[in-house]
């Protein structure tokens, strides 16, 4: 879809939600109904006229810009190249997953030892590589949709297996509100796909507790990671043990 068909797609769903019809707009606009129904048929609308309708609406174009691009699908996951790209910079990585986390400018600035100016610096790239949409005050959208993930076998995955997976799980998992468990089994093909079905639920609601949680002082809040994963699998040490089928 072109940027005009955009704009004019937008125009229809707010003229709507105002409640105003082609034949008020047309008289507000001093035109008559046909004509304001053939531009919107056509989809073909000069940026004066758009100017003409938002002032109808008491909206501005930046404003409607941001429904647009709200509107618009969000990445499940990156490119190749954008995974490169992210992977090659550690402090980029780190702002990648602080915002992923939906972290605000100011926490990362609190956290981390990250300058304001490279902060912006760092945000900027990824609004380049469209994973968050910067926005004033040093806001941002993420651009990515809850179900996003790594490539499983892409760049960050690869660092996060030879840097990452090691160090995690050589804790004791013994804190509070830790856990590990390992659990082998067999079950049928079908039941195996509702269970990651179920986990990856479990990931999402993980992540809504940690929006809803922002709002807690800090004192109350302490930062946890959580691994799922589900794989038909023998572990190496086991597999010279395996009969052949």
């Amino acid at each position: 879809m072109s940027t005009t068909q955009d704009l004019v797609t937008a125009l229809k769903a707010e003229l709507k939600a105002a409640g105003i019809n082609y034949a008020q707009l047309a008289e507000q606009l001093g035109m008559s109904e046909s004509s304001i129904k053939r531009i919107f048929a056509k989809a073909d609308m000069p940026l004066s006229r758009i100017d003409d309708v938002l002032r109808v609406l008491k909206m501005d174009f930046a404003e409607l810009a941001r429904k647009i691009a709200d509107a618009q699908p969000l990445r499940r996951e990156l490119t190749l190249e954008q995974e490169k790209a992210v992977v090659a910079d550690r402090r980029l990585l780190l702002m990648a997953t602080c915002c992923l986390s939906q972290w605000t400018f100011e926490q990362i600035v609190a956290t981390y030892t990250l300058s304001e100016a490279e902060c912006i610096k760092y945000m900027a790239a990824l609004d380049k590589l469209g994973i968050i949409e910067l926005r004033p005050m040093n806001r941002y959208r993420l651009q990515v949709a809850k179900t996003f993930r790594w490539r499983p076998h892409g760049p960050v995955m690869g660092y996060f297996r030879k840097e990452v997976v090691g160090d995690y799980f050589s804790g004791g998992f013994d804190g509070e509100g830790e856990m590990l468990m390992l659990i082998h089994g067999q079950v049928g093909r079908s039941l195996a796909a509702s269970f990651a079905e179920r986990l990856q639920r479990v990931g999402q609601d993980f992540a809504q507790q940690h929006l809803a949680d922002q709002k807690l002082p800090p004192d109350q809040k302490r930062p946890y990671t959580l691994v799922v994963g589900m794989r038909s699998w023998l572990f190496g040490a086991f597999r010279d043990f395996k009969r052949e089928a």
